[in-house]
């Protein structure tokens, strides 16, 4: 989950990486961008062509029917990795949320696969979406777009943080669902879950609240840096062991 803004190529390649290298059969699904249709040479996936990805597909659909059929989810069926760029992320839910294709994307993650996305991208896999207001994206909370495609549960993303000074926004979430983790994201940066633990990667920081750890001095949050890693269970930062020396 990458929280917009240029994306490294510390990001790109650890996602073909973990898709299982360049010849991986990739998705990507552009439709938070907002365009009626993209061809297969959509500029959405000129990025990971760029960096060697050779199996790339780009897959939108115009509406929910048509995230209903049989013929639409079978690239998704066949791939091995998702990438999901920005725009907004309304759009997302309401094209796919509680279809075949939602489905065939958790189906996906359960045999090994990955799926990403940037800005919008990251928000909608959490399973509470925040600013997923049709009517713009300074709404924090939408009631009727709250519910996010739930990859990872019980938490909420953020994402600009810093760039657009939204440290203070995930608070407000979380005044009403104090049952979440609060993970904002700042540009430039990612987190890379597996199962139950995160780790940072990027230029920036990645922002936890509502965790067991101790926020930062004055802060309401816990910031992480590259090379940082979060257990999403226990709620708390991980920390290194010492190395023993041994005596010869």
């Amino acid at each position: 989950m990458v929280g917009g803004g240029r994306v490294g190529p510390e990001i790109v390649s650890r996602f073909i990486e973990l898709a299982g290298g360049p010849q991986a059969a990739i998705v990507i699904i552009p439709t938070a961008i907002g365009d009626s249709a993209y061809t297969q040479e959509c500029a959405c996936a000129r990025f990971l062509r760029d960096a060697g990805a050779t199996n790339v597909t780009v897959l939108h659909a115009s509406a929910r029917a048509q995230a209903e059929s049989e013929s639409f989810i079978a690239p998704l069926e066949r791939a091995k990795a998702v990438w999901f760029p920005g725009g907004r992320q309304w759009r997302l839910a309401d094209t796919y949320l509680g279809t075949r294709t939602e489905r065939a994307l958790h189906a996906l993650l359960a045999r090994g696969g990955v799926i990403a996305g940037t800005s919008a991208g990251a928000s909608i896999q959490a399973s509470y979406l925040m600013r997923g207001a049709p009517e713009g994206n300074t709404i924090v909370m939408a009631p009727g777009h709250e519910v996010g495609f739930g990859f990872l549960r019980n938490v909420a993303v953020d994402q600009h943080v810093l760039v657009r000074e939204r440290l203070g926004d995930l608070p407000t979430v979380l005044a009403r669902h104090a049952e979440l983790l609060g993970i904002g994201i700042d540009e430039g940066t990612a987190i890379v879950v597996q199962r139950d633990t995160f780790a940072v990667i990027g230029v920036s920081k990645v922002f936890v609240y509502g965790g067991r750890d101790a926020a930062d001095s004055g802060r309401v949050y816990r910031s992480l840096r590259a090379g940082d890693r979060y257990d999403l269970r226990g709620r708390r930062q991980l920390r290194e062991l010492p190395s023993v020396r041994s005596e010869p």
